[in-house]
């Protein structure tokens, strides 16, 4: 039976990638992107090389379109077999952490955080009709209290108080929903796709020479677990290296 994933933020960058590793492994993937016209275009563009990628509207800030998504998803195929939490977005690049106003954050967390608690509530009843359940959170370093609190630690030189945050708390949504849906055989994991350069780091300098398909390793293989594999874990660029919640 074909697994059918949602990937949000899917049009572009490292979330298109993951879609297209996906559909490349026979799954049916609904692309998730709040801009109508680029997600068609993406999903078009993958279509082309065979594989069966749909778009579906879909902004993790708007609950009526995630809900129509969901709904989509629903009348097409009844179940959900994964959903990577991919959309995301880093708005105070450059800021003094001290100069961070609340608004920053409450702007980023609406993405980072409300966004992937509004889209999992949302895909559960699916994802609990499926043999093998799958949600895949996309987390950074920058939210690991364990590199933030290193003694050399580069993550917090860096000072991303509203995005590092952001995926911190993302990480304790990860084991905690990992928790709550053990009995249900849905597997829960973050993944970390080390320094990929992105739009989401476009005017960092930090930015990293991993290429997207070195960044979509992991997700996609958490993305593909087989049943009962791992639940509640943060995996990083390597598929056997944790760096640590």
């Amino acid at each position: 039976m074909t697994d059918i994933a949602l990937v949000t933020g899917g049009n572009k960058g490292l979330g298109r990638e993951i879609v297209r590793q996906l559909a490349a492994r026979g799954m049916t993937v609904y692309l998730g992107a709040r801009d109508e016209a680029r997600g068609r275009e993406a999903s078009a563009a993958l279509r082309a090389g065979g594989d069966d990628v749909r778009f579906v509207r879909l902004d993790v800030t708007d609950p009526v379109s995630v809900e129509a998504a969901v709904l989509t998803v629903k009348a097409e195929f009844g179940r959900l077999d994964v959903l990577v939490n991919n959309a995301g977005i880093a708005g105070e690049v450059g800021t003094d952490v001290l100069a961070i106003t609340a608004d920053q954050l409450r702007t980023t967390y609406e993405v980072n955080v409300f966004g992937t608690v509004t889209v999992t509530s949302a895909c559960v009843p699916l994802l609990r009709k499926s043999a093998n359940g799958r949600i895949v959170n996309i987390s950074s370093r920058l939210g690991s209290l364990t590199a933030l609190s290193a003694p050399d630690s580069r993550q917090r030189e860096r000072g991303a108080l509203a995005y590092s945050s952001s995926k911190a708390a993302l990480n304790v949504l990860t084991l905690l929903y990992a928790e709550a849906l053990r009995a249900d055989g849905i597997q829960v994991n973050a993944a970390t796709p080390g320094r990929v350069p992105t739009d989401i780091n476009a005017a960092t300098p930090w930015r990293g020479d991993r290429t997207v398909s070195d960044g979509a390793v992991v997700p996609v293989h958490l993305a593909t677990l087989a049943p009962g594999v791992m639940t509640g874990e943060f995996r990083g660029s390597g598929i056997e290296d944790s760096p640590g919640w």
